[in-house]
């Protein structure tokens, strides 16, 4: 294992307590084993995010504290260990993008075209077969390597057999076909217009074309004024199809991307909540924006080029075959060349692209951060300096520019030089044969550009299977997510939340995160009706679990939690979840208004009740310093209020909700001690008939409660009763009061 770990080159670069630096040779150049790395590390337990960079090499990863460096360390290494067998099929890795499947490719390009020069000028039909098989053995092998790095699940599943593309367009097949017909039609149509111009040519060099006189049209003149004529209708019908297909493909693409995202995101919604904290956040919302996104982009975009190639190739094969078949060979014979090229240049250019990105990105950076200093830089007379640091950074971000214009001329040069080469190759073979009279003018002339219609689309071909895969991939998630249990709403028995009494009873419950040791053991707790219940415990003690078990956001292990005697478990959600308020420490508003945000979920509120809540809650204190009061913006997450008012507007969400059980996860946590009194005082009256559970860690918070549990370490209550109970215990709680009044030792 640790040879292993040494040939891959991983070694940790800093370690510090929720997030690691590691340096990681076999991603260096490699953006997509960088890609599936991150994937990867994202799925494993307690890892937060994970970021790496193909352009140092290196790895960034946030995880939970509560991991030691050693576990995370092990995941690092499990993870790389495994994308490595995932994208390259072997224990071997190349040191950069291009690898050896690049150097494979270039083997048998170069060689097959060096048996097609040996055999084709006495086998033609040989040398054409020689160079379709070589181009079909590069797009194969390039294929199964982008396919290999875009897929991160080591099995697909039995939907993943289906037609990829059919799959994606779902009920807009009929569409998805016509497009197809009009991308299809355009390319011949486009062809066409070869042949009739050629067909013009033909007439201007030979004089009239017997063909047309048998027809019906006599004289040179007549015959190019008709053929003019045709070329132009010909123009004006390709015109009208490349702009119908695309108008399609892309009103299709907008279609699909709805479909999609109206599909899912309902369903994410309706995710049990264990399945939306083990995603992530980020990684959820990347899967109905960027992955579906994906979607339509290939249709828009690729799907197009995908049809109109294999057009030409499906046309032009059998045509030069059948009509110029000592030709065929020279014509195709840039094709593998080009093939090979294009996937190579889109192997190595990723590379280059990040390079340029990352120069920018620090350039960017650190002009923002100068200007944005100019005091400071000012005090310690460190213009000079700073002045040298961007020059610096100016410089690399031209250089690896440059590197990168000069790698896309290049490659450009290089296909036009192959179509080049094609068409003085056809026009000396061709001409040869028409001189030996075994090739007939009239068939050679227009055949002469027919051939470009292949190499110009060739060079994007790399991208488009690319494109194909990252689709593919994509696709392959989304049905993913799909698959995931969702919540149902209404199934279960009908709760009258009016006849809610509010007790709540945890029996002997167990219940552990995923990855972790059990947070609660054997765990047996009663919250009695119309009282309030304080719990309270050092972090990690599972006191925010058990409001998360009350509310069916997870479901215990072992043991069962009840409401007024019925299993939660078998009360209808919708019900149960109408009949507890929550209300969480980190409050959480949406971008709008504060009243909007106090109404949240209780939709039909009216502007009075906002306004009491807001009353009881403290809210109205800050509101009325407001210049649009309570229809102030507050923005997205509430960005523009402090921690504490954030949480008194969420406490007030709850008062509106009237809910007749009310559980406060460190609810006033943030609010300053004036605040709080006031709020317990409003309290007092709002849970008056209600059942109020109020979990914290400042003990004055609690301290009025009828009944106080004491969560210990070992997942059950160290200590339990009333404040006074506790503190003539003279225990954990009592030591806990000391400490936070002052009066220890």
């Amino acid at each position: 294992m640790g040879r292993r770990h040494e040939k891959l080159s991983v070694r940790p670069r800093s370690v510090i307590p929720g997030r690691q630096r590691w340096d990681i040779g076999v991603v260096s150049g490699r953006p997509r084993l960088a890609v599936a790395l991150e994937t990867n590390l994202c799925h494993a337990p307690g890892v937060l995010a994970a970021r790496a960079n193909p352009v140092t090499g290196r790895l960034l990863v946030r995880h939970d504290s509560r991991l030691t460096g050693e576990q995370v360390g092990k995941l690092v290494l499990q993870a790389v260990a495994a994308v490595v067998r995932k994208i390259t099929g072997s224990r071997q890795v190349a040191p950069t993008g291009q690898g050896e499947t690049d150097n494979g490719l270039a083997l048998v390009a170069v060689g097959a075209t060096a048996a097609i020069v040996a055999v084709s000028v006495p086998a033609p039909l040989v040398g054409l077969g020689a160079v379709l098989g070589t181009t079909a053995v590069i797009i194969r092998t390039a294929w199964r390597k982008s396919e290999r790095a875009a897929r991160q699940e080591p099995s697909p599943p039995k939907w993943a057999k289906q037609p990829p593309l059919l799959t994606i367009v779902g009920r807009y097949r009929k569409r998805f076909y016509l497009a197809s017909a009009l991308s299809v039609l355009g390319q011949l149509m486009d062809m066409v217009l070869v042949l009739v111009i050629g067909w013009i040519v033909l007439v201007l060099i030979r004089g009239e074309s017997a063909a047309l006189i048998g027809i019906g049209l006599t004289g040179a003149t007549t015959q190019i004024w008709v053929l003019a004529a045709a070329a132009a209708l010909v123009c004006l019908g390709l015109a009208a199809l490349s702009y119908t297909a695309g108008i399609q493909w892309r009103a299709l693409a907008h279609d699909v991307r709805h479909e999609w995202r109206d599909r899912l995101y309902p369903r994410v919604q309706r995710l049990e909540l264990r399945h939306l904290e083990d995603e992530r956040t980020t990684r959820m919302a990347r899967l109905l924006t960027d992955d579906i996104n994906q979607l339509g982009t290939f249709l828009a975009s690729s799907a197009h080029e995908v049809l109109t190639l294999t057009t030409s190739f499906v046309v032009l094969v059998p045509v030069f075959l059948v009509f110029a078949p000592q030709i065929a060979w020279v014509a195709f014979l840039p094709v593998p060349i080009v093939a090979w090229l294009s996937f190579r240049h889109h192997d190595k250019i990723g590379p280059d692209y990040l390079r340029v990105a990352e120069n920018e990105s620090a350039l960017n950076s650190r002009l923002t951060d100068n200007l944005a200093a100019a005091a400071t830089v000012k005090s310690f007379s460190a213009e000079t300096h700073e002045i040298e640091r961007v020059s610096a950074l100016s410089e690399r971000y031209r250089d690896s520019g440059k590197l990168l214009d000069r790698g896309a001329v290049s490659y450009t040069e290089t296909v036009r030089v192959s179509a080049t080469v094609s068409l003085a190759g056809i026009l000396l073979l061709g001409g040869r044969a028409v001189l030996a009279e075994t090739l007939r003018f009239e068939i050679f002339n227009p055949l002469v550009g027919l051939p470009q219609q292949v190499l110009w689309k060739l060079p994007n071909l790399g991208n488009v299977v690319d494109g194909y895969q990252q689709t593919a991939a994509a696709l392959h998630r989304l049905r993913y997510l799909e698959e995931l249990p969702v919540e149902s709403a209404t199934r279960g028995h009908r709760l009258d939340v009016a006849r809610v009494k509010g007790e709540m009873v945890l029996e002997n419950v167990t219940f552990g995160y995923p990855g972790r040791p059990p947070v609660l053991r054997g765990l047996t707790m009663r919250i009695a009706p119309e009282k309030v219940t304080g719990i309270v415990g050092v972090t990690g003690a599972g006191k925010t679990t058990i409001a998360k078990l009350m509310m069916r956001f997870q479901r215990p292990d072992s043991g069962r939690v009840f409401l007024d005697g019925q299993d939660i478990a078998e009360i209808r959600l919708r019900d149960l979840r109408r009949a507890i308020g929550f209300v969480a420490q980190d409050a959480f508003l949406f971008d709008g208004t504060i009243e909007d945000n106090i109404r949240y979920g209780s939709f039909q509120a009216g502007h009075r009740r906002v306004v009491d809540a807001a009353r009881m809650a403290a809210v109205d204190e800050f509101v009325e310093t407001l210049p649009s009061k309570y229809a102030t913006t507050i923005g997205e997450r509430g960005v523009s209020l402090s921690g504490g008012q954030k949480q008194r507007v969420s406490l007030a969400r709850a008062f509106v909700k009237d809910a007749p059980i009310v559980v406060l996860d460190e609810a006033t946590s943030a609010v300053d001690n004036e605040t709080e009194a006031a709020i317990q005082h409003a309290l007092k009256d709002f849970a008056r008939d209600r059942t109020l559970v109020v979990i914290a860690h400042r003990l004055s918070t609690i301290r009025h409660a009828d009944h106080i549990y004491v969560m210990g370490t070992d997942g059950v209550p160290a200590e339990e009763g009333t404040h006074d109970e506790l503190l003539r215990l003279d225990g954990v709680y009592a030591s806990l009061w000391r400490l936070q009044v002052g009066e220890a030792g």
